[in-house]
């Protein structure tokens, strides 16, 4: 039979639909990129906040028109599955199947079922709403991790450490979804570093919903930066990075391997969500503005090439208009390389809900538009300083007219931060694909950098 995926959200579940293809091809189905032609459509879905949501459900209508086809089985999987299985049973009958993240480790079982014996066996757990309730999800197992089916290219792949989040953050919904943080063993990862790094795979991306929590729960403390210097022994892999460390998790000893590895990307993914301390204690972060301002201080002062990366959140409830100031003038203080905003989402269940002083929908998205517009001008500034410079570049494709390569420096993440176009004189189609080129900055266009070849 012939399968179709559609995966939504985020690259932690990107790796939860590279496994269940590896699963699909070790028995013998054939993966195919068009919906029309396939027989099994899965869908792995987010859950995560009300645009997501509402992605999902619609990505499942759409899906689900293709069954008047070839399409005899929909499957949908994931977080969105996970926190509404009950009411997306009731309002969906064209879903064949629903796989909750707590049965992941009977995941092909139920396909099976479902595919060989037309048999489907619901799950009569209901999802809990009291966050200390929710139980650890099992993870994949390690041979799913070992033969998933890479669908990121030939240059990177995202290598996940650990599952869940035990932050308790009060607006987010990720511990309801995916439960209290889980660390994998540190031999199976390095065990599938390294084959990946058999594969040809260049770049490895490290990702958690907290990296910084590695190993607490396995070895009663961080093990993120001794796992990186394990990792920067792996002889065939170029690049690592790793994102999403809470700021109250990066320590002396994580900064120190950073600088001195030369495989490490010196780039830090630091979600601050906000610099008011009184919006910081109503978010229940870990962190005060002077820890996060002297955090940054510190990264730069260790390491001056220092890339920085955050995301924030505008308009959370009981945001006054000083809060707000406050944050504009740390965003233009800071001077972020890469920041990302988002308009406060109320997420039903999650403590942030019921808090008083909602935000209007309109002063959320001006408030949102006031940040990013600043940011796009530091954006500017700080890509103009890097025209006349040299960087390695990894080359991931061409553009349609042959023109010029594609490609990424080791500050930039893919599919998040900007592109490096290298004018290609010679028009030898894909002939430096995959590998690496050291360039001169000539230009810059929005977020991306023009360059040549040295």
């Amino acid at each position: 039979m012939k399968v179709g995926f559609v995966n939504l959200g985020c690259s932690k579940n990107l790796i939860d639909t590279e496994a269940t293809i590896g699963l699909f091809q070790k028995n013998k189905f054939e993966i195919v990129n068009d919906e029309t032609k396939a027989e099994v459509i899965v869908i792995n879905t987010c859950g995560f906040i009300d645009s997501a949501k509402e992605e999902a459900i619609n990505t499942i209508l759409e899906m689900a028109e293709y069954k008047k086809g070839k399409c005899q089985y929909l499957i949908v999987m994931g977080c969105l599955v996970q926190r509404y299985y009950e009411e997306l049973v009731k309002a969906l009958p064209e879903v064949d199947l629903f796989i909750k993240i707590e049965e992941y480790d009977k995941l092909w079982d139920k396909i099976e079922d479902l595919i060989k014996r037309n048999r489907v066996v619901k799950s009569q757990k209901k999802a809990s709403k009291k966050i200390m309730d929710i139980p650890k999800m099992p993870m994949l197992k390690q041979e799913e991790f070992l033969n998933r089916t890479i669908t990121t290219g030939n240059t990177y792949a995202y290598l996940k450490i650990g599952e869940g989040c035990s932050n308790q953050c009060t607006y987010c919904a990720i511990p309801y979804i995916r439960g209290p943080f889980v660390s994998r063993k540190k031999e199976d990862i390095i065990e599938e570093a390294k084959k990946l790094a058999k594969q040809g795979i260049k770049e490895l991306i490290i990702i958690a919903q907290d990296t910084t929590k590695y190993g607490i729960d396995l070895y009663g403390e961080s093990k993120l930066a001794e796992l990186l210097q394990e990792i920067h022994q792996i002889k065939e892999i170029k690049w690592i990075r790793f994102l999403y460390s809470y700021p109250e998790g990066i320590t002396e000893e994580l900064i120190e391997v950073v600088a001195k590895y030369p495989k490490i990307a010196n780039y830090f993914d630091i979600p601050i969500q906000h610099i008011s301390d009184s919006i910081l204690k109503k978010m229940n972060r870990r962190t005060s503005k002077k820890q996060i301002e002297d955090l940054i201080e510190k990264i730069r002062n260790k390491i001056p090439e220092v890339t920085l990366r955050t995301s924030l959140i505008v308009g959370f409830p009981g945001e006054t208009k000083e809060n707000f100031e406050e944050l504009l003038a740390f965003v233009k203080t800071a001077k972020f390389d890469k920041l990302g905003a988002f308009p406060y989402s109320k997420e039903e269940g999650t403590p942030a809900a019921k808090l008083p002083n909602q935000i209007h929908g309109n002063t959320k998205k001006a408030r949102y538009n006031q940040i990013m517009k600043i940011q796009q001008e530091i954006s500017r500034q700080n890509l103009e300083k890097k025209v006349n410079k040299e960087y390695e570049v990894l080359v991931e494709d061409i553009s349609f007219d042959g023109k010029y390569y594609i490609g990424r420096t080791m500050q930039d993440v893919p599919d998040i931060d900007g592109l490096v176009y290298i004018k290609n004189d010679d028009l030898e189609e894909k002939k430096r694909i995959g590998s690496f080129l050291n360039c001169k900055v000539t230009n810059i266009s929005n977020y991306d950098l023009m360059a040549e070849i040295k």
